[in-house]
């Protein structure tokens, strides 16, 4: 099934991974050294209490508006076993778990597709959808909608599911609706696993009002995230974390300036503005593209398993500049070929 491809399956030893949108650098030790601890209490029961209430300060919320999670994933599947929306929509491009969890517990989903000549900016939603999911910034697209626009979606009746997993890769995060509690109906979703490297620890969370926090938590399996995860939410959410998020939000924004710029010189447009730790290229070809990549030692993401795009769309990693440089040349060779 298309929908359940991801950009792990791209990868092969050997391969520059350009394909995951997972940072690569190895976490501080104020994160890996908590994680490191927890190993030592793995005889008990994991109790998340306090990784949900340093969540909860990080966002300003009470402790039951908030819900950790094994992994932003993990969080699709209880929403999708939780709810029984009469219209469910999910706008696309976008990151496809939420739609699969969706079809699999059953329900009918319309969607709602952007396009390129529009810069994959935000559209009318239809006013009959009661569940809607919309991703910002955008997986696979790095567009970054504006939090009036979002918000605007949200109205009584329906649920607006907002996957911010790569919010804090935009410095101070300013589209974030994380904070908004006044806003009916709203659920934003979030992972600590891209900024920090943790994509195999599993760990994110659900914040929204206690009522639909309470509705999730009841389709949570008993103990499902780990006692490493929760001791990685706890440290995810100090002030040092945060303050760490944010400069390394700022150095991606000159990695991917560099990347962008690249791409431009070598005549590769990137599409729309991008805002986070990827970027979304068309080229000619793009099966033929992405084979020859791999021959020549880079992995970069498929775009055909994204409902709006197609083979000739490819998903790319921003990485160091060293790297960057490497790949764009690489991939200039096998356009000019």
């Amino acid at each position: 099934m298309l929908l359940r491809f991801h950009g792990d399956e791209e990868v092969a030893p050997g391969l520059v991974d350009l394909a995951v949108n997972v940072r690569q650098e190895a976490p501080p030790s104020w994160l890996s050294g908590p994680i490191a601890a927890s190993l030592a209490h793995l005889a008990r029961y994991p109790d998340p209490a306090e990784a949900t209430a340093a969540v909860a300060r990080r966002h300003r919320r009470p402790a039951d508006e908030v819900l950790l999670t094994a992994g932003a994933a993990q969080a699709f599947t209880l929403l999708a076993q939780a709810f029984r929306p009469a219209r469910a929509l999910v706008v696309h491009p976008q990151f496809t778990e939420p739609e699969s969890a969706l079809l699999t517990a059953g329900h009918r989903v319309d969607r709602l597709v952007l396009t390129e000549d529009d810069g994959f900016r935000l559209a009318a939603v239809p006013p009959e959808a009661d569940l809607v999911v919309i991703g910002n910034p955008t997986n696979p697209t790095s567009v970054l909608h504006p939090a009036t626009a979002v918000a605007g979606l949200a109205r009584e009746g329906r649920i607006l599911v907002v996957d911010e997993a790569f919010a804090d890769t935009v410095p101070g995060e300013p589209e974030s609706l994380s904070e908004r509690r006044d806003l009916p109906g709203l659920l934003v979703i979030r992972s600590l696993t891209k900024t920090w490297g943790l994509a195999g620890l599993r760990i994110g969370y659900v914040l929204g009002p206690a009522d639909l926090i309470a509705r999730l938590a009841e389709h949570a399996p008993l103990w499902s995230v780990s006692t490493p995860a929760l001791a990685a939410a706890i440290a995810c959410s100090s002030e040092r974390a945060v303050v760490t998020e944010r400069e390394i939000a700022v150095r991606l924004v000159g990695d991917r300036a560099h990347l962008v710029a690249a791409l431009d010189k070598a005549g590769i447009p990137v599409a729309g503005h991008p805002a986070s730790a990827f970027v979304l290229i068309r080229v000619p070809d793009g099966a033929r593209v992405r084979s020859a990549l791999r021959t020549r030692g880079f992995a970069v993401r498929r775009g055909e398993t994204f409902p709006g795009l197609g083979p000739d769309w490819l998903r790319i990693a921003v990485r160091d500049t060293a790297t960057s440089d490497a790949f764009v040349a690489v991939l200039s060779d096998v356009l000019g070929g």
